[in-house]
């Protein structure tokens, strides 16, 4: 086996960019190239990386002879005398390839990234708080408009002596229908029923995640106001329900429409408990659920949190499928559920998509933001003119960006240092020129200064860290070289190769003309091969070849007629056909026009019709065959001049460490 690891790298540019982690660890300590090409040097980590790259692809531990080796090593030129040529045909300086390498970079760097870290965490917590339910009750109290230190203080008070009441004995609910400034607790007492993580806004969240059953939270703070939480109890996650169901509305404007629902849906219950009743005719005869009464009453699969809570715990309290529960009141009306199918959660792989798109809408996106701007600011030694920023706070923050630069000139700031990072040092110059640079105007509701300073110093740490990379993170620098000599590649290949190939005409017949012999036809005959799987339709399919001549006409005739009434009675191969490549017409007479045969335990038809001698293609019978052949051949020719064009210099003695590295 020979593992072409820069072959198979553009194979990967061509069908799907996949990264694979190399196979091999890189030799530490090494500063002698592995070759030279030309003028430049190649690395022995370089040709380490990709090689054990193809061999992990592979799926093999076996260890490379030292034939494929010497193979491995002849292509790994190859592939680094195309890139040197690709550069000194200045393609890495084309507008195309710039775009397309930027874009593969955005990808690649964001698996290293602190930010991808701290994203990951957030994943792996959300998933783990997943694999539970929790029931709380909460009481909200709300700020006042435009609510003072001293109103927010007052709430906070009020918050406390809530909590106090509640560990005294009071009930949460009770003190929720006279207390809680959330609307539905005068319907449901405060009590949100089951819920897990991702449904509820984060500080909630967490608050609710840390308490066991009975617990009382300290006031938690969200956007809503003041929470006193208190648990009432955790289970494992159930996972997801599919349930059909009946619906018999109630109008709260009819004083007389709740006993009539009461009435109707207990009779529509007795109905279902006769062993003939068909549950489908029930729903589609009775339930006033327009958007289900005509599919049976099905619903879609859902999980804890995603309906109102009395019909979520009727539906996950059904254990066998087809079990049918008693009536359920919601605020909808009556209900009765029948048990479709439940399954487990899912694996964290197949919510990883779901869980980031809410992670990222939430606060969390905030939260892992200021991490990120934390640790980088640590990493690179983020030093922050203070006495400045706070005075650009005080002038900026209000106005619009648009007029940042005349309250700077005017005051003389564009030359002041505002930070230091990484060993560089940005002024107030560079923070109007980024602002100039966007494109984005943001909104800011009166923060216009610490928004756009966010952004600025986002963008001065993203760039160090991006930098930090390509510096001193081996395994990124080998990635970010793979792909970027793989586009130059796939540019010149298709330069020079393929589209070459496909385009010179004339270049194709030459080179046809000049490789005859390599297409040629072998012995062939006018045939209908016919093989029977169906032996009940034999008598009719002899009967309609026997004793005719063969046809294109009379085969396309056959084929539709059974194709049509009987398309699994027989295979049907009909043509001009090359006799030694058939394993039929390598047994048949050919002075015989229709004969039945017998090979590998099935029947055959066969009808023959005009036979040809041996002989040479025509160019258009076979064009596709000849272009693939021509653009090997531009390759070969492509190599062989590059090889004249860039002198290659082997160092031995790192060859052979290649050789012990990739063996180990």
């Amino acid at each position: 086996m020979i593992y072409r690891s820069f072959s198979a790298l553009t194979f990967n540019l061509l069908v799907a960019f996949t990264l694979i982690g190399a196979a091999v660890q890189p030799v530490m300590g090494q500063k002698k190239p592995l070759l030279t090409v030309g003028n430049q040097e190649v690395s022995l980590n370089e040709f380490i990386y990709l090689v054990g790259k193809g061999m992990n692809s592979e799926g093999t531990s076996a260890a490379l002879s030292r034939e494929e080796f010497e193979d491995n090593l002849e292509l790994f030129i190859n592939y680094k005398l195309k890139v040197a040529e690709a550069e000194a045909q200045g393609l890495h300086q084309t507008t195309e390839f710039q775009r397309e390498f930027d874009s593969f970079k955005d990808q690649l760097k964001a698996p290293y990234l602190i930010k991808n870290s701290l994203e990951e965490g957030e994943l792996r917590k959300a998933y783990s708080r997943m694999q539970e339910i929790i029931r709380a009750s909460h009481i909200l109290l709300r700020f006042p408009p435009n609510a003072s230190a001293e109103d927010s203080i007052a709430v906070l008070k009020m918050a406390l002596k809530l909590k106090e009441d509640i560990q005294n004995g009071a009930s949460i609910n009770e003190l929720a229908v006279e207390y809680s400034e959330d609307p539905s607790a005068q319907v449901n007492r405060g009590d949100l029923g089951y819920f897990s993580a991702l449904q509820m806004v984060q500080p909630f969240e967490d608050a609710a995640y840390m308490l066991q059953a009975g617990e009382v939270s300290d006031p938690v703070l969200t956007s809503f106001g003041y929470h006193i939480i208190q648990v009432q109890d955790r289970r494992a996650n159930p996972g997801q329900v599919q349930v059909s169901h009946i619906l018999v509305r109630v109008d709260e404007s009819d004083t007389l429409s709740e006993d009539r629902a009461r009435r109707k849906i207990s009779d529509i219950y007795n109905e279902i408990q006769k062993p003939t009743t068909l549950w489908e005719d029930i729903v589609k005869n009775y339930s006033e659920d327009p958007g289900t009464s005509q599919k049976g009453g099905l619903l879609p699969w859902f999980s804890v949190g995603n309906m109102i809570p009395e019909f979520e715990m009727a539906a996950f309290s059904l254990t066998e499928e087809g079990e049918v529960s008693p009536p359920v009141k919601t605020r909808y009306g009556y209900h009765i559920l029948r048990l479709e199918g439940k399954k487990p959660l899912d694996s964290f792989e197949e919510l990883e998509p779901m869980i980031r798109s809410r992670i990222l809408r939430d606060s969390r996106s905030s939260m892992i933001h200021s991490q990120e701007l934390a640790i980088q600011k640590s990493r690179y030694g983020f030093k922050e003119n203070e006495e400045l920023v706070g005075r650009l706070e005080q002038a900026l923050n209000p106005i619009s960006a648009t007029n940042f630069q005349g309250v700077i000139e005017t005051n003389d700031w564009g030359s002041e240092f505002l930070f230091e990072a990484g060993s560089n040092s940005y002024q107030v110059d560079d923070f109007l020129k980024f602002i100039e640079d966007q494109e984005q105007r943001l909104s800011s509701n009166g923060q216009n200064f610490d928004l756009w300073y966010d952004r600025f110093a986002s963008f001065v740490l993203a760039d160090l860290e991006e930098k930090d990379l390509a510096s001193n993170n081996l395994e990124y620098q080998m990635l970010l070289k793979e792909y970027r000599d793989g586009i130059l590649l796939f540019s010149l290949m298709n330069q020079e190769v393929w589209q070459k190939g496909i385009q010179d005409s004339l270049g194709q017949m030459q080179y046809f003309k000049n490789n005859l012999n390599q297409y040629q036809w072998k012995n062939r005959t006018e045939a209908l091969i016919v093989k029977v799987l169906d032996m009940n339709q034999l008598n009719e399919a002899r009967n309609l070849l026997r004793d005719q001549s063969y046809s294109s006409e009379l085969a396309d005739e056959f084929k539709n007629k059974f194709e049509e009434n009987e398309p699994l009675a027989f295979q049907v191969q009909s043509g001009t056909l090359e006799i030694p490549s058939s394993p039929v017409l390598s047994q048949v007479d050919l002075n015989q026009k229709y004969q039945e045969l017998e090979i590998d335990g099935h029947l055959h038809l066969v009808l023959l019709g005009d036979s040809y001698p041996a002989g040479p293609k025509k160019f258009e019978e076979t064009r596709g065959l000849v272009i693939r052949d021509y653009q090997e051949y531009l390759d070969e020719k492509l190599i062989q001049t590059l090889r004249e064009k860039y002198p290659v210099e082997i160092n031995e003695e790192v060859k052979e460490e290649a050789f012990i590295a990739l063996n180990q």
